[in-house]
């Protein structure tokens, strides 16, 4: 009875995509009902896991685990799509495609990013994977009728399919060369592996594979033209969740090793992509007079932050990571949900320039969008920050502190372009008109998301103390 219970999160997302189907297929208000439903389902799935973070347990011959900092990720995963449903419910109408298919695609693509979070086998990671990425090709594309959304679903399927050929290649070649695709065997065996070429070859196409899931320099080029592309409440969830679900991967991977004593053998790899990220995400951003280009920028930038973590190889830098994804899925939430309630019919209202003195039209609005600003640049006392400081101080403890300075020089980089948009709204003059379409949920989401960057930058230790905990 008791592994049903901590097995609760995956079992109502499995039935939520059945019963939702069955609502799409009878239901005459469906679209209405599978969105609270969907809401109910992720918010239920979500707390569950955060009540039962103490308990761990394994399942299925020890392949997918639960308990920790899975559930911490599975929270991740379920809160982050209960704001995107809020946020969708009345965004999709100003394009007339609010389908019930959306909602079945978020549920679908959550339980991918759980059985990745999860995962104790390879085999797993990618079944995850996959569930996942298939359903952020549909969802990508949803908008059947806007050409830039047919562009980035086929741009996003064909390089993204490209990747997943990478990290096949990657497990073939971990499976010929140590008969097992069991992380935890893998990790016994570690440290005589390392000479193995066959082994070797499979963790770094393993790990390319994922540099393209994270949005990492230079596996990069998918990403403005799919945010740009995609619903905007879409590309938030891509830049939060699945960013997320793909670190998570890695640190099961990864992080299990280096917490093992082992020498941290792809710290060159890591310590490349982390710099060329983090330099070209701030330096490239600040050339975009598109706002969700902008954000698609700074989402490559902030994988550069999170790969220091990883480069750092060490219980410090697992732990940051954790908090940097948690702060930023919030933080990067609020800005898109902003920026949606922002945008017009036709995709207008996406230029900075419709944001000129948006502090006098829509106060609350711009307040809003300024505390993410803020967080995102890593300016005290928000989240932002404190997910930028512990990720320094995990690269300093390891001998790093060069990739730190680099990393402070980058966030240096990006406060112009993320205060930009602050300057824009506050001390610029306009007379354009600038109709925003009420959303009361759409605001909540937002609301919900800017409180939670707020507690985190004020108590960040409960939550990096928590994290900590489940790793020694």
């Amino acid at each position: 009875m008791q592994e049903i219970y901590n097995l609760i999160p995956f079992v109502l997302i499995s039935a939520g995509i059945l019963v939702s189907l069955i609502f799409e297929m009878y239901a005459k208000n469906s679209k209405r009902i599978i969105a609270w439903f969907s809401v109910f389902i992720f918010l239920a799935a979500g707390f569950h896991s955060l009540v039962n973070v103490d308990n761990a347990q394994l399942f299925f011959n020890s392949m997918l685990q639960v308990g920790g900092n899975i559930n911490i990720f599975i929270f991740l995963f379920n809160f982050a799509a209960a704001l995107v449903v809020l946020m969708a419910m009345d965004y999709s109408s100003k394009y007339g495609n609010n389908f019930g298919e959306f909602y079945i695609l978020l549920q679908s693509s959550v339980l991918g990013m759980m059985l990745m979070a999860g995962a104790k086998d390879l085999f797993v990671i990618f079944l995850g994977l996959e569930i996942m990425s298939v359903s952020f090709y549909a969802l990508a594309g949803l908008n059947r009728m806007r050409l830039k959304a047919n562009e980035a679903s086929l741009k996003y399927f064909l390089l993204g399919s490209f990747a997943t050929g990478f990290i096949v290649y990657g497990i073939a070649l971990i499976f010929g060369s140590t008969n097992t695709t069991s992380i935890p065997q893998i990790v016994d065996k570690f440290g005589e592996l390392t000479h193995n070429l066959l082994f070797m070859a499979g963790i770094l196409m393993f790990l390319i594979g994922f540099s393209f899931k994270m949005a990492a320099f230079p596996f990069h080029m998918w990403v403005p033209d799919v945010y740009e592309g995609s619903a905007t409440t879409v590309a938030g969830f891509f830049s939060t969740a699945g960013k997320t679900a793909a670190f998570s991967a890695v640190i099961i991977t990864l992080g299990s090793v280096f917490m093992h004593g082992n020498a941290n053998i792809f710290e060159p790899y890591l310590v490349v992509l982390a710099v060329t990220s983090m330099l070209y995400g701030s330096i490239v951003a600040i050339a975009q007079n598109n706002i969700k280009r902008m954000l698609a920028y700074s989402s490559i930038a902030h994988a550069g932050y999170l790969m220091i973590g990883l480069a750092s190889g060490n219980y410090e830098g697992i732990a940051g990571i954790i908090f940097y994804l948690a702060a930023y899925t919030f933080m990067n939430l609020g800005a898109f949900g902003v920026v949606a309630l922002i945008e017009g019919k036709d995709e207008t209202n996406l230029t900075f320039e419709s944001y000129t003195g948006l502090s006098k039209k829509q106060p609350f609005l711009a307040a809003m969008l300024a505390i993410c600003m803020f967080s995102l640049a890593g300016i005290p006392p928000f989240a932002g920050f404190f997910g930028k400081y512990y990720i320094f101080i995990a690269a300093i403890k390891s001998d790093l502190t060069w990739l730190a300075i680099v990393g402070v020089i980058s966030s240096v980089i990006s406060i112009y372009f993320y205060l930009r948009v602050v300057v824009i709204m506050y001390f610029n003059e306009t007379e354009i008109d600038l109709t925003v379409q009420k959303s009361n949920y759409g605001l909540l989401a937002v609301v919900i998301s800017v409180i939670l960057v707020i507690i985190i930058g004020i108590a960040p230790g409960s939550l990096i103390d928590l994290i900590s905990s489940f790793l020694k």
